[in-house]
């Protein structure tokens, strides 16, 4: 499932903290650092790195880890210091090599001390840094390593802005993952730290690509931090699916002296490649090797995709296709917990994006993590990679923070094969020309041969593309025939804003008489299906009206949002996602996943094909008007097992230039049962949904979304535990809010409100799990009604 990501994992028996030894194994070893970690904060002003340090009030933890459990709704987010502390040996015999502490995520401002002894600073809290720890190491003793971390409030770095006015929170902690590297004197090294432009590690230039051949520039920079023997060759070898080698080019030898770089670069030609597309998102293995003679002396393998991606005034060409991408926004916090996600929690969102219909992200409004960034490279989702920044402009320390940012996120992510888009502008914040030159500058400095899609908010020559949010626009065309500009239009945000602060939409007839909550996308899941359907209906007119600019120059467009989430100036919830903070899909979801065409191939764990759903929960409260979503061409409708009739999809100006328009239904009155849709393609019946009416509730039905991620059986992960609130029938009871007290049996914990109540007749909760072979039991009671177990076993 997981993608190796710029270092290889090696099996566990590499491992070098204490209890394991090396096997002797040449090459780069990494191993997971995440266990074994002390945590403590808001301590009296100390230097908790030493080890004389008083650390009563420190508490074991395991990465990825958030300072403090939020409540739901946050609105008074702990900000503050904490400290992170961990004992480690290192084998003795391994004393030749090098070794680094590769951080993904720690938020914000980092201080590392090793021994007591103060190594490393770093600011920032979305993208990666290394810590070279060679010199300070102890072999002979236990080390100890601590990181102090403050995540308060500092202008000087992206975002900037202070919480109590930002659009979203920022949270805390080490919340990504920890690595400790070991690599020979002579090594491949960390982009990251390379001070050269478009510098370090592996580089995978795409010359040609098309389904003939595939050309590639691979340029790799060599270290020599040894003395002795300084002769080494390059070697890049390219592996299909199934392992075979489909090419292999070395280099000539080369000598450094120690201290010395070199940059390697070689060609590689690819024929009758399998080339990368969000239909078929094919990876192949890279490995990069750096040996002498038959001594391995460093290697790192990556997946990349090959594809051609050209941005033209007409469209977006994909290996030669005309495509419209279809997507969302994510911010990637979970609820309680913040931004530690686990990396299997990571592609579970990335699978319910994928499944929901879209073929493209946007990261909004900051660098994600690796983990969901490898699962969108394995399912085909593309994204548009953002540097921090919402709505704020500092000074020029603050501007040159923006411009590292710009440069490390490109060397983050420029090998990857979802990335086709690069934000590398400040999100709604007004940048003046000449700021923006500089940020082009480093953007050319780092892509010096063939260039990327930089997009930015603002219409700037120099930028590729144009990415303005609908509500930027205006009434009744937004961005519908943009001729201002010279370059091809997407659509970055839609479907909130401009219903729920300027009563936009063509649909304004509709609204007359509607408070201004019911005409707005921002639902709550159990806000009942008035509202639900109304948020749908925006959605749908929105992206029917982006549909308009197919051909006109718009490219592509992204709803606002996936998920509902906090924000820090508000004391509420943001609801316009598609589906709640607990990831359960609201009514606009199943719009969503009809639009994606019923033959269109889908990778696994992801489903498509054909799909019916009925919204509406049938009750005495529904509209007497169904709605059905579909990717079928038709849909017939029975009540208690009568035919409605068989109908196709209603073509108006709110859905004319839709993929697939939903289907309608008039029910002359309300009669209880059973209401079926079944989709028919070709005549052939190919989907079905049923809706049944709710009776009183009479049990709890319990459920991990897994998403078809396995609960990992060797790391911390966390998974939602839904309770359903059903009736003798097994229908979920849609405005039952039941109290319901959850419980867990194994090496497990529940984080978040318990007991909870149910919305929309679902009680959730988060479930933080720790490695264990045992299985894990959950059980959920409530008053009056059948209480529910199930037994959850990891890795499965």
């Amino acid at each position: 499932m997981k993608q190796i990501r710029y270092y290889i994992l090696l099996g566990l028996a590499l491992v070098l903290v204490a209890g394991c030894q090396n096997s002797g194994q040449e090459g780069r070893i990494v191993a997971n650092f995440n266990n074994n970690w002390q945590f403590a904060k808001d301590l009296p002003d100390s230097n908790y790195a030493l080890p004389s340090a008083d650390t009563a009030a420190f508490q074991p933890v395991t990465l990825p880890h958030t300072p403090r459990i939020e409540p739901l709704v946050v609105n008074n987010q702990w900000m503050g210091t904490c400290w992170y502390r961990k004992t480690f040996s290192v084998d003795p015999s391994q004393k030749s090599r090098r070794y680094y502490l590769y951080f993904q995520g720690a938020m914000q401002n980092a201080d590392v001390y090793l021994n007591g002894k103060h190594i490393y600073s770093h600011e920032g809290g979305y993208l990666p840094f290394e810590v070279p720890i060679s010199k300070e190491l102890h072999y002979d003793r236990p080390n100890l390593l601590a990181v102090k971390l403050v995540n308060t409030d500092d202008t000087l770095v992206p975002p900037g802005k202070t919480l109590k006015t930002l659009d979203f929170n920022r949270y805390g902690g080490i919340y990504r993952d920890v690595e400790l590297i070991s690599t020979s004197g002579i090594h491949i090294t960390n982009p990251l730290t390379a001070k050269e432009n478009a510098g370090g590690g592996v580089f995978v230039v795409q010359d040609t690509v098309n389904h003939l051949l595939a050309k590639l520039t691979i340029k790799t920079q060599v270290v020599n931090q040894e003395s002795g023997e300084r002769g080494f060759h390059v070697i890049q070898v390219l592996k299909d699916r199934k392992g075979k080698v489909v090419a292999r080019v070395k280099s000539e030898k080369y000598i450094l002296d120690p201290g010395e770089k070199k940059d390697v670069t070689l060609q590689m030609d690819v024929q009758d490649p399998s080339l990368w597309s969000p239909e078929s998102p094919y990876l192949y293995r890279l490995e990069t090797k750096v040996v002498r003679g038959s001594r391995l002396l460093d290697n790192i393998t990556q997946r990349i995709g090959l594809r051609s991606v050209v941005l033209k005034p007409e469209g977006l060409f994909i290996n030669g296709k005309k495509t419209f991408l279809s997507g969302t926004n994510r911010h990637q916090e979970y609820p309680y917990i913040g931004y530690a996600l686990s990396d299997e929690a990571q592609w579970r969102d990335a699978v319910k994006i994928k499944d929901a219909g879209f073929n493209v992200v946007r990261l909004s409004h900051y660098p994600q993590s690796e983990a969901f960034m490898d699962a969108c490279d394995s399912l085909g989702i593309v994204t548009m990679d953002a540097i921090p920044g919402w709505q704020f402009m500092g000074n020029e320390t603050f501007k040159e923070n923006v411009l590292k940012d710009v440069r490390q996120l490109i060397r983050r992510d420029r090998n990857r094969a979802s990335v086709f888009f690069w934000e590398l502008s400040l999100n709604e914040t007004w940048m003046l020309p000449p700021f923006m030159d500089r940020i082009l500058k480093v953007k050319n400095e780092e892509f010096p041969t063939k260039k990327p899609i930089a997009c930015a908010w603002i219409d700037y020559p120099g930028y590729d593309l144009f990415i303005p949010a609908r509500q930027h626009g205006h009434l009744p065309n937004y961005w519908i025939n943009y001729k201002d500009g010279k370059r091809p239009v997407f659509v970055a945000e839609y479907g909130d804003w401009e219903y729920y602060a300027q009563n936009a939409g063509f649909n304004q007839t509709q609204f007359k008489g509607l408070k201004p909550g019911d005409r707005s996308s921002r639902q709550p899941r159990d806000a009942g299906e008035q509202r639900l359907l109304q948020q749908e209906l925006n959605f749908q007119e929105a992206a029917n009206s982006n549909e308009k600019g197919r051909g006109h120059g718009t490219v592509g467009q992204a709803n606002w949002l996936m998920f509902d989430y906090n924000r820090g100036y508000a004391n509420d919830l943001e609801t316009s996602g598609i589906s709640d903070i607990f990831r359960l899909p609201k009514f606009s979801y199943y719009f969503y996943r009809s639009q994606r065409d019923a033959h269109e191939p889908v990778t696994a764990p992801a489903t498509g094909g054909p799909m019916v759903y009925i919204a509406s929960y049938w009750t005495k409260k529904s509209d007497r008007d169904v709605k059905v979503f579909s990717n079928c061409g038709e849909v017939e409708l029975f009540l208690n097992g009568k035919s409605l009739g068989k109908k196709k999809p209603v073509r108006n100006r709110f859905s004319n230039e839709l993929p697939h328009p939903p289907f309608l239904f008039h029910l002359k009155s309300f009669v209880p049962g059973t209401l079926k849709a079944v989709g028919y393609i070709d005549g052939k019946a190919v989907a079905e949904y049923m809706v049944r009416t709710p009776g009183k509730p009479a049990a709890l039905v319990l459920e991990v979304d897994k998403s078809g991620i396995p609960v990992s059986d060797k790391n911390k992960d966390v998974v939602f535990v839904y309770a359903k609130v059903v009736d003798e029938n097994g229908t979920v009871c849609p405005y039952d809010s039941s109290l319901v007290d959850f419980s867990v049996q194994g090496n497990a914990r529940l984080v978040g409100g318990n007991p909870f109540r149910a919305r929309a007749g679902i009680a959730s909760i988060v479930l933080q799990t720790e490695p264990t072979k045992n299985p894990i039991v959950i059980s959920a009671r409530s008053k009056g009604i059948k209480e529910a177990t199930i037994e959850l076993k990891e890795g499965k």
